[in-house]
């Protein structure tokens, strides 16, 4: 059927995922290098190499859904834009102060990261507003105009300003663009209004300034992009992930990048999401394990945990809502990630106490594993799971890269197997478990520290490396069932095909929830859904087919920060008390208790999303592409107690009927192991395949 075909594309630093998933569910994959210089180029050559592979043409695609590192890698390489920040007369210096939370308590020699904006770029005009918005001194137009010009004069590429209390009246700044318009109109401009109108000067700040930070980056790119996909007569609209797991049209993502930041990571999430309501699983943990990473993510009743603020451009440490302030601050919906730095690339080392350590530190992509023959001189985990007969020599991705298990086995000996005493592959059995240990401490983040039992949950386990690890992680934590999802190496581009077009709203309205006016509160509800409705609208959804939610943000009165609450209909007089309820609720279930209800409510931030309910993507069939070599058996050794076991190697179709472990599935993307007593089994509606403890 001519252009019903959706195409999924994720970057990543290696290499670039596409998918196609066709109206009968019929799956082509395809990964190639990403092209680094111009990441656009990647995609449009592979999409071109993809589509003739299945024998489509450029009319045959409806639409493209696009996983974008663009961003986050501007931050984390400090090759943004050159930014000026223009703030109120007297708080110069917020992006320096920030809100004094250090990822290491106890490390004196710890620096925070340098302003993405420095000092000299830094300017100040006279205005103030208070916290209740009236105006207490007016805004200095000629001052104003001053600092515009003087910016622009430092050849700026963009200027962004936040004043205090704007969210409360945003007056003063809606001035500022339009004398930016005028004095200013070849430099991207961004008003914190517009970007984060909630209260917290630091992190509305730090967000304006990181959206102006990646707009002409991201702007440039997605405009090569769409010009790159028209060469090739491909005119299908183009949709980026935001970090919420939510579409958004590319126009938009130009507009406001800092919503696209943590693009690449949610796709796997939704994808995950997606599959597990056919499965009849209520519960998922999401387990992504590339090749630097280990990500995980809670779905519970078939919607991801969410966060409202992100730290980017820090170091991959484990996540912890206690651990902030390594990276830039950006509040923003997101799903929430919990990451730590352990992959297929992580390095195997031995500590000065003679301990065997795993990461943080990556071989990357270059020089790489050992086994890559590409000068990498570190063993690593991929190495280990070569060594242990879990890896195909003959190479991965098709048979794209061979592996030298030689040379694996010839640097695990030197480097960790001699100085500890140990076999080769004893050495490499305890990497992997060491692996495991901290890669839980991950999943531990978004389940046990959120107070969530993850035992009665399923371990989705996708990405290069996370089936070969799902089941031993999953019984670490004493979870009954891991999913191998199809294409489990490039389920992030995956997951793209089953997300929705969404907008999160909010507004900053503080009051004491008891005394606050009902119908002020409905006022600004109806004001988010209105603006939301109007965005759907402009993007061609119906109103039959456009979903809102109402939330808000509150917290007991005197507490830092607040927790998010759902609600539902209409908000009254009567309605402050089910509020109210709600929140204590949430505050007994996050933190194991809640205040008495003499202890007053404050409300803090409105939110509302909308949602455009587009046709379902139909659940994928089996990929076309074939595993390097199918069938055989090759032995893999199973720890000291079980040894060496001549272990079969199938393909994801031999798991029709149920198969007891040890056995190897072996795809394009990716490998997944069951250990002696596991049962897999192929799901014949989605395609997955699910390890679980075998019956005796």
């Amino acid at each position: 059927m001519s252009g019903q075909w959706r195409v999924g594309v994720d970057i990543g630093g290696t290499f670039t995922d596409i998918v196609l998933l066709g109206p009968d569910g019929r799956l082509a994959v395809r990964k190639v290098s990403s092209s680094v210089d111009d990441y656009a180029r990647a995609i449009v050559e592979g999409l071109e190499i993809a589509l003739r592979e299945a024998g489509l043409t450029a009319a045959d695609v409806s639409e493209i859904r696009h996983g974008a590192t663009v961003a986050s890698n501007a931050i984390l390489e400090r090759r943004g834009a050159k930014v000026g920040l223009i703030g109120t007369e007297g708080f110069r210096d917020i992006l320096e102060i920030r809100t004094l939370r250090m990822p290491r308590l106890y490390d004196l020699a710890w620096e925070k990261p340098k302003p993405l904006v420095p000092r000299r770029l830094r300017l100040t005009v006279p205005e103030r507003i208070d916290a209740t918005g009236a105006v207490t001194t007016p805004l200095d137009l000629a001052a104003a105009a001053a600092a515009i010009d003087h910016l622009v004069g430092e050849g700026v590429d963009a200027i962004a300003v936040a004043f205090l209390n704007a969210y409360a009246n945003p007056v003063h700044e809606q001035a500022m663009a339009r004398l930016m318009a005028e004095r200013a109109p070849g430099v991207a401009a961004c008003i914190s209004t517009d970007v984060l109108p909630e209260i917290r000067e630091y992190e509305r700040t730090s967000t304006t300034v990181v959206n102006c930070y990646v707009l002409p980056i991201v702007a440039a790119y997605l405009k090569s992009l769409k010009a790159g996909l028209r060469d090739q007569g491909i005119a299908a609209p183009v949709s980026l992930m935001q970090s919420s797991g939510g579409l958004t049209p590319a126009d938009a993502a130009a507009r406001l990048p800092v919503h696209i930041i943590e693009s690449g990571p949610a796709g796997g999430v939704v994808g995950a999401q997606a599959l597990a309501a056919p499965l009849g699983e209520a519960s998922i943990v999401s387990f992504d394990m590339g090749g630097t990473t280990a990500k995980a993510a809670l779905v519970i009743d078939g919607r991801a945990e969410r966060a409202d603020e992100l730290q980017v451009g820090g170091e991959a440490i484990q996540a912890s809502r206690l651990l902030t302030g390594q990276g830039y601050s950006v509040k923003t919906r997101a799903i929430d990630l919990a990451e730590v730095g352990a992959g297929g690339g992580s390095i195997v080392w031995i500590d000065a106490g003679g301990a065997m350590q795993i990461g943080p530190k990556s071989a990357g992509a270059s020089p790489g594993p050992v086994s890559y023959g590409m000068g990498g001189t570190e063993p690593t985990i991929t190495d280990a799971n070569l060594i242990l007969g879990y890896l195909n020599p003959a190479g991965l991705a098709g048979g794209e890269r061979t592996l030298d298990l030689a040379a694996a086995r010839a640097a695990f000996k030197a480097k960790v197997a001699d100085p500890l005493g140990l076999s080769v592959e004893d050495a490499a059995f305890g990497a992997r478990r060491i692996a495991v240990a901290n890669m839980m401490r991950a999943i531990r983040a978004v389940t046990v520290e959120r107070g969530r039992d993850p035992r009665s949950a399923a371990l989705f386990a996708f990405g290069g490396n996370g089936p070969m690890f799902g089941w031993d992680m999953a019984a670490a934590l004493g979870m009954q069932r891991v999913i191998a999802p199809p294409a489990p190496g490039l389920f992030s581009a995956f997951g793209l095909l089953y997300a929705e077009v969404e907008h999160h709203y909010g507004r900053t309205l503080r009051r004491v929830l008891a005394s606050a006016d009902p119908e002020e509160i409905e006022r600004a509800w109806r004001s988010l859904e209105d603006e939301g409705s109007a965005q759907l609208t402009a993007e061609g959804f119906k109103p039959a087919d456009q979903e809102v939610r109402r939330s808000a943000s509150l917290r007991y009165k005197g507490q830092t920060h607040e927790l998010e609450v759902d609600w539902s209909g209409a908000f009254d007089l009567a309605a402050r008390d089910g509020l109210a309820e709600a929140f204590g609720v949430e505050h007994a279930r996050v933190y194991g208790h809640r205040a008495g209800l003499a202890e007053p409510v404050e409300l803090i931030t409105l939110r509302a999303s909308g949602r455009g309910l587009g046709e379902r993507a139909p659940l994928a069939k089996s990929t076309d592409r074939k595993a390097a070599a199918g069938g055989g058996w090759r032995p893999a050794y199973f720890g000291p107690e079980t040894g060496w076991l001549e272990t079969p190697i199938l393909a994801r179709s031999d798991l029709a009927e149920q198969r007891i472990g040890p056995f190897i599935v072996e795809e394009y993307d990716a490998t997944c192991l069951a250990p002696p007593g596991v049962s897999g089994q192929l799901e014949p509606v989605t395609n997955a395949i699910t390890l679980r403890r075998a019956k005796v």
